[in-house]
């Protein structure tokens, strides 16, 4: 577990995604890509293996997308797609999709 920090920068260790931080919760977080623990890209750690994502945290990270939590209180901005999913621990993150406009009469 680390500290997220707003404007961090992360890469998965199992597929070619990297994310932004965009909204960093205060408390350590989990932050996972394709069920495995994501490393901040300015560390320039090697990858721990090419296996790929784990079953269940394959369905991909897509180019431009922000996903964040029921909470609300993360949010990252992929920068680099993969085939890995994303999430917090065992919890997936959600695509964040916009608030529809208030209907006028």
């Amino acid at each position: 577990m680390t500290v997220l920090k707003t404007g961090g920068r992360y890469r998965s260790q199992v597929c070619d995604t990297e994310v932004i931080v965009v909204r960093a919760p205060s408390a350590e977080s989990d932050l996972r890509c394709g069920g495995t623990p994501m490393v901040r890209l300015e560390d320039g750690q090697p990858t721990a293996s090419n296996s790929g994502p784990a079953e269940g945290w394959d369905g991909g990270s897509l180019l431009g997308k922000r996903y964040s939590d029921a909470d609300g209180t993360l949010e990252v901005l992929v920068t680099r797609p993969g085939n890995g999913s994303l999430g917090i621990g065992d919890t997936p993150l959600e695509v964040k999709r916009a608030k529809p406009l208030p209907a006028s009469d």
